[in-house]
């Protein structure tokens, strides 16, 4: 017979189960993110089935990565976007008085 071959969702569940100490030790706040970190990963357990990798927290850490990535090409667009409006919605500036002019003594 063959080996069988969990589901990559229960395979992420269970490392999620094996950094519950971890996640414990961690304020809070951290605590949140974390979980936001196992939550991306959710988001690419049909590509962790194919990856099929022997050490499946390799899978995890692509997963979060590429879900950053994403991101950050996303606020890099956005923040190049937001630059340009802005340089193309700037005042020229006003030109220098000619000598003498606008002194008031």
């Amino acid at each position: 017979m063959g080996r069988t071959v969990l589901p990559f969702s229960q395979v992420l569940d269970q490392e999620v189960q094996e950094w519950r100490k971890f996640r414990r030790g961690l304020r809070k706040e951290d605590q949140q993110f974390l979980d936001r970190l196992f939550e991306k990963a959710r988001l690419h357990a049909q590509a962790g089935v194919y990856a099929s990798r022997p050490w499946p927290f390799e899978t995890i850490l692509i997963s979060i990565l590429l879900e950053h990535e994403k991101t950050l090409v996303e606020l890099r667009s956005k923040l190049k976007e937001l630059e340009e409006r802005e340089n193309n919605s700037s005042p020229s500036p006003l030109p220098s008085p000619a000598r003498g002019e606008g002194k008031i003594f």
